[in-house]
């Protein structure tokens, strides 16, 4: 039996065409329309063109006297699930310039330019409008520039209504001016940057608990939370990148850390030279009710949480001890929660080098 079903995808000779496998181009051809003007909030004076080019141009000017590029690529993992839940898709952009642009920091990079792409089961150009228009307010919070991307239809390898996105970051520094752990010193001390919450990381287990073994309700209103489940799963990642760069610019800083997959601890460990050991106290700050739910309802054990989830630490500066009250200052007027959570030491014979965490959460 012949089936004529899509018999409107169809060439008049009766051969197939791209839309009957499941690509319009015409839908993707709308779907970048509707990208010019979320673009266009993003542009600098170094970006030369506009969208539709096969490559989008960005000019270095003279300013810089050794500029060194550093680059980042990364995503936002499950957290797209939730919002696929929910259809609600204008935060997951912000998400995933944080991951970006937050990494290229860490070495004292000013962000220049993303670029995103967005691969879909069905293009839906209103939906990935919304994306772009995350993407492009989350460009605009760290001073970057939206340079360009691709938006990619795969029918048969993703349902209709399923979507993923990624990004590369480009940012710029000065060669005599790269943070890292070459600059660590004993005696310098750790400043906390609070989290917006889980950022963008540990999702997995988190949909695991509270939707599949809490049967919790997305749409539900939580007392914790004083918003529904949803809500605060869909928290934007806080994006750091200005606050760093105005930290490099008052105050001797030596090195940021990122926090992200893996925990505070672990991400620490990576910027720290080999014989120095940080040493974290839980007891300066209480995680939110999100990471505590999470631990009791699922029975999460304190390394396994730790591990995952970055427990309400979204970023921390390793600074000079002489500069720790001009950083809180600088970090309280941009009103970002801040904190000494630590210090630097040289490890003992006995200690692995690295980071660890001491003492108790209060309220946890």
């Amino acid at each position: 039996m012949t089936d004529h079903s899509n018999e409107s995808d169809l060439v008049p000779g009766g051969g197939a065409t791209y839309a009957s496998a499941g690509v319009s181009i015409e839908e993707g051809e709308r779907a970048v329309g509707l990208y010019g003007p979320h673009a266009a909030r993003t542009k600098r004076p170094e970006v030369l063109g506009g969208l539709g080019g096969f490559a989008g141009l960005f000019a270095l000017r003279d300013k810089y006297r050794e500029p060194v590029l550093a680059s980042s690529t990364d995503g936002v993992g499950t957290k797209v699930a939730i919002a696929q839940a929910l259809d609600k898709h204008d935060t997951i952009g912000r998400d995933l310039v944080a991951m970006v642009v937050d990494d290229l920091v860490v070495c004292g990079a000013e962000p220049l330019f993303l670029q995103d792409y967005i691969v879909v089961g069905k293009v839906v150009p209103e939906r990935e409008a919304q994306l772009v228009e995350g993407i492009a307010d989350g460009c605009v919070l760290a001073g970057c520039a939206l340079l360009g991307g691709e938006t990619a239809e795969h029918p048969g390898l993703m349902g209709p209504n399923d979507y993923d996105v990624s990004g590369t970051g480009v940012g710029v520094v000065e060669a005599d001016e790269v943070l890292g752990p070459d600059r660590v010193r004993p005696g310098d001390v750790i400043v906390a940057m609070g989290s917006s919450g889980l950022h963008s990381n540990g999702y997995s287990l988190a949909r695991k608990v509270l939707l599949d073994l809490g049967h919790m309700s997305l749409t539900g209103h939580v007392e914790e939370f004083g918003r529904t489940l949803g809500e605060e799963l869909l928290e934007p990642t806080r994006i750091y990148a200005k606050d760093c760069l105005a930290l490099i610019a008052d105050a001797d800083v030596r090195t940021f850390c990122h926090v992200t997959g893996g925990g505070l601890a672990a991400n620490l460990s990576r910027v720290l030279p080999e014989g120095l050991h940080a040493e974290l106290d839980r007891g300066t700050w209480s995680p939110a009710p999100v990471f505590s739910m999470i631990a009791q309802r699922g029975r999460v054990d304190r390394e396994e949480m730790e591990r995952a989830f970055n427990m309400g630490v979204g970023m921390v500066a390793v600074v000079a001890p002489e500069d720790v009250d001009r950083v809180l200052a600088i970090l309280t007027a941009r009103h970002v929660a801040c904190w000494v959570v630590g210090n630097i030491r040289r490890a003992g014979s006995s200690e692995v080098p690295g980071a660890e965490l001491v003492g108790e959460h209060p309220r946890f």
